[in-house]
């Protein structure tokens, strides 16, 4: 592959890792957060415009800056894994995947035959045709973070089910849609998001799968480090240039009612 990914033998080894999400059409913005420090990006192409044709400067920004790629997909559909695929990110987060079925024919789409479906190009992912076939299948099959979210409570009912998909890497709670469809909004620590944390937390390493989790400020994300998280999304992009902004701003309010 073009690129490899250290990310994923890093988690199977046991290490923490922090990312963001993304979802602006901003390369800049990228590199910054690469330059920051962060572990991971993951390009958001589920809940922002973003596309396999349009993320491409974000994934070289990234890759520039020493950071690992990740998108989120629009949806898992087969074209829709394959083609984000081809352009080269080292992992790939499936949305809405609240049943079995719908797990595994995301990690097919994923998977070189004989193992699974995904058809084969010579496209950035394969060194545009300059890997050899053989060598870089191999390697797509093996390196490839395979990520799917729970994120309703039909997800967390099925968990178990979807743990025990053998090429699942990493389930990702995603704690504002659980709390939608658990009927309390926003409420992270509500006893029935408690329940269902513990759950997938408890399959996650029944089955040996890593637990990942969207966190929004460090008392959050501390809570969920004790728990026993160690995949990370931090906010979003978007949430932590807006919260700069407004502290920058009240920052400068005050001084300026403090001359008067």
């Amino acid at each position: 592959m073009i690129i490899r990914s250290t990310l994923k033998k890093k988690l199977l080894n046991g290490a923490t890792v922090l990312g963001t999400f993304v979802g602006t059409d901003s390369a800049d913005l990228v590199e910054i957060i690469g330059r920051s420090g962060f572990d991971f990006v993951i390009l958001d192409m589920e809940h922002a415009p973003g596309a396999p044709n349009s993320i491409m400067g974000q994934m070289r920004a990234a890759e520039g800056s020493g950071m690992d790629v990740l998108a989120r997909l629009t949806n898992v559909e087969r074209t829709t894994v394959l083609r984000t695929l081809d352009i080269g990110v080292s992992g790939v987060l499936a949305p809405q995947v609240n049943d079995v079925a719908t797990a595994r024919s995301f990690i097919d789409a994923t998977l070189y035959p004989p193992l699974g479906c995904r058809g084969f190009a010579g496209t950035r992912a394969a060194a545009y045709g300059s890997a050899p076939i053989l060598d870089y299948i191999a390697e797509a099959n093996a390196d490839l973070l395979r990520m799917v979210q729970c994120e309703t409570e039909q997800a967390v009912r099925d968990v178990e089910k979807i743990a025990a998909i053998k090429d699942i890497d990493l389930i990702f709670v995603g704690p504002y849609d659980l709390s939608l469809s658990l009927g309390i909004p926003g409420d992270f620590f509500h006893p029935k998001i408690v329940e269902a944390v513990d759950k997938v937390l408890a399959t996650c390493k029944k089955w040996g799968k890593i637990a990942g989790i969207f966190v929004s400020s460090p008392e959050e994300m501390k809570k969920r480090l004790e728990q026993g998280f160690t995949f990370f999304a931090y906010s979003m992009d978007t949430l932590i240039f807006a919260a700069a902004a407004r502290a920058i701003v009240g920052a400068a309010r005050d001084l300026i009612a403090e001359k008067r």
